[in-house]
């Protein structure tokens, strides 16, 4: 079993902005600027030809060139965040690239997820923090004006995750290139 996901890679640029913001948010944790991404698709724990004709799918993917920027953060859990991310932009080329993704994962067999796609770049993962943390989380991140990019997206990544108790790491299996 393989645990993969599809995704864009960020820019240099982007991930500097995003981890200069990491650093005045009060995030309990912070993932590493290094490992920030766009998931597409998360493909959760396949078996190798599960994956394979998912990679054989994502192969023949068509989609012109487009670009990107982020704009604003949110967090996910509510009550009890437990994420913060910065957000991407309305992009009707990314909506559409990603719903031929889920499909192409879908038909190859992979155990996709049901929720609704959002396009985030994941800042910090934490348990909750207690509430007073919480409540200034959540005020800077309603708060703090925030924009990067925009960048040309060239290709999309398939990534395979490894979780390790420092958090995941990803390694690179394919690319494939935009038109």
């Amino acid at each position: 079993m393989i645990r993969a996901f599809l995704g864009i890679a960020l820019p240099d640029a982007v991930r500097g902005a995003l981890a200069v913001q990491q650093f005045l948010l009060p995030l309990p944790r912070k993932v590493d600027p290094e490992a920030m991404h766009l998931t597409l698709v998360f493909l959760g724990n396949c078996p190798e030809p599960v994956l394979e004709a998912a990679h054989e799918g994502f192969q023949t993917l068509q989609s012109a060139l487009f670009t990107l920027t982020l704009e604003g953060f949110g967090v996910f859990g509510k009550d009890k965040p437990r994420a913060a991310w910065a957000g991407i932009a309305p992009s009707p080329e990314l909506t559409h690239l990603q719903a031929k993704a889920e499909t192409i994962a879908r038909r190859a067999g992979c155990p996709i997820e049901t929720r609704k796609f959002l396009p985030h770049v994941t800042l910090g993962r934490f348990p909750p923090p207690a509430p007073l943390d919480a409540m200034r989380l959540e005020r800077a991140v309603a708060t703090t004006p925030f924009r990067a990019g925009p960048w040309q997206v060239q290709d999309l990544t398939l990534w395979q995750s490894h979780l390790t108790p420092k958090g995941a790491h990803y390694e690179v299996l394919a690319r494939y290139p935009l038109a």
